[in-house]
């Protein structure tokens, strides 16, 4: 028997325990609506947004940094939904190295939650994806790493095209470097499919001892645009039941959010649309 077999084996032995005992098994792979998608005219406040995403089925939302992080949570917390990610950019240049203004504090609000922070690091001193600023993100990652643990957090690599860190590859080298169990990285499709677009299985199998997070959406896979790279899932040429299959080969089962920038339009219509083909792509 293969290892992906005694994995789902043992899985499905430890579900059946846990069910016998009363206990829920944790929902493999939470689908989350990622706040860069759930936001026009008729939803602009927390309360609305985090309704909407509850009401079609989302596990939850994240939010793009520290502000507005109290309201979001007291709503995340009225409306029994769940918080995934503070979005939150470091800067790794020698003299220059710093986190956004409230971190600290915004992780002490946070402590408790399965959540992370989600990081890219930008720079102006050095090229993207050069390990010459290895050293520099190492530094200032081991300092936020102690400060994330002490709140029970964990950090996840975010790649992003045209920061200094735009490759899910250059994610694993440096948090290799880094060397602390609660940092790790995140796998974007449409941020992937930017800037490389070869590879894929090859990126994942690297990646999976590290993998925290992906995120998913509808696009063309020879798409240049974000409009062409961010489209609600189901529209596009790519397969992304593709990418989905190599997760569970891998047995990921940590979350995955739903990305959306600039999509635009009625949220509500691309958010419902999203989660009927996520439905059909996970029955599969």
């Amino acid at each position: 028997m293969g290892n992906n077999n005694v994995y789902k084996s043992l899985a499905w032995t430890l579900g059946f325990l846990l069910a016998s005992l009363g206990v829920a098994a944790a929902e493999p792979n939470p689908f989350f609506a990622m706040c860069t998608g759930t936001r026009d005219a008729a939803h602009e406040s927390p309360a609305s947004q985090v309704a909407l995403v509850k009401e079609l089925g989302y596990a939850g939302t994240d939010i793009l940094g520290v502000g507005g992080l109290k309201e979001l949570l007291a709503q995340i917390d009225a409306q029994e939904s769940r918080f995934f990610a503070l979005y939150t950019r470091g800067n790794i240049d020698v003299g220059a190295q710093s986190w956004e203004e409230g971190l600290e504090e915004a992780m002490a609000l946070l402590k408790g939650r399965d959540c992370v922070l989600w990081m890219p690091l930008v720079s102006k001193t050095f090229g993207l994806s050069s390990p010459a600023g290895d050293d520099a993100a190492v530094a200032l990652l081991r300092r936020l790493a102690d400060l994330a643990a002490a709140n029970g957090l964990k950090i996840a690599l975010y790649p992003h095209a045209n920061n200094w860190m735009e490759r899910v590859e250059d994610c694993v080298r440096v948090a290799k470097k880094v060397d602390r169990a609660n940092v790790g990285v995140t796998f974007n499709l449409c941020h992937w499919l930017k800037v490389d677009g070869e590879n894929m299985e090859e990126r994942l199998v690297e990646a999976r001892p590290h993998l925290f997070m992906v995120t998913v959406n509808g696009a063309d896979g020879d798409g240049e645009s974000w409009k062409e790279l961010i489209q609600p899932l189901g529209d596009g040429s790519y397969d992304v039941g593709g990418l989905l299959k190599i997760l569970s080969d891998l047995n990921y089962e940590g979350p995955i959010g739903l990305q959306g920038y600039g999509i635009g339009g009625d949220v509500a219509e691309n958010l419902r649309r999203s989660m009927n083909t996520w439905r059909t792509l996970t029955a599969k």
